[in-house]
C-alpha cells in the first residue's frame, strides 16, 4: 500500500494524518484477513476432499481414523470411529468452516467500505496530490 504526498500547498492537518493512519492499518488487517480467508477456504477443500475420499472408501472398512486437531497445541491424534460418525464430523466441521469463511467476508466487506469511504475523503481534499493505491484491489 502507497501513501504520498506530493508537494503542494495543501496543509495535512492532525485529522488529515490520522485518517491516513487508519487508512494505512485498515489495509494492512485486509491483507490480513485475505490470507485468513484464504487459509480457511483451502481448510474446507481439503475437508471436501476427505468427505469425498470417505464416500469412496465406503464399505470397505468399518472404522476410519479421523483427525482430531488442536489437542494441547502438541498436534494431530486419530481416533477411530465409524464411516457414519466420520462422515457427521466432517459435515459438521465443513459448516463450521464456512461460518468463518462468511464471517470473514463479511468483515473484509466492512474494511473495504472503510477504506473506500476514507479514499473518498482524502482524495478530496488532496486530489492528485495523494497516493492511497492499494497493494490488492480485489
Amino acid at each position: 500500500m502507497a501513501t504520498t504526498m506530493k508537494d503542494s500547498d495543501t496543509q495535512v492537518t492532525f485529522e488529515d494524518q490520522q485518517k491516513i493512519n487508519r487508512f494505512a492499518r485498515t489495509n494492512a488487517k485486509l491483507m490480513d484477513l485475505k490470507e485468513e480467508l484464504t487459509s480457511k477456504e483451502k481448510e474446507l477443500e481439503n475437508l471436501t476432499d476427505a468427505e469425498d475420499e470417505l464416500m469412496m472408501a465406503e464399505g470397505e472398512d468399518e472404522h476410519v481414523p479421523y483427525p482430531l486437531i488442536y489437542i494441547a497445541k502438541i498436534g494431530e491424534v486419530l481416533v477411530e470411529m465409524t464411516s457414519e460418525e466420520a462422515q457427521a464430523a466432517l459435515e459438521a466441521a465443513k459448516e463450521v468452516c464456512q461460518g468463518e469463511i462468511t464471517a470473514l467476508k463479511s468483515r473484509a466487506d466492512g474494511f473495504k467500505q472503510t477504506l473506500s469511504e476514507l479514499k473518498t475523503q482524502l482524495y478530496a481534499k488532496f486530489g492528485t496530490n495523494i497516493n492511497l493505491d492499494l497493494d490488492d484491489e480485489s
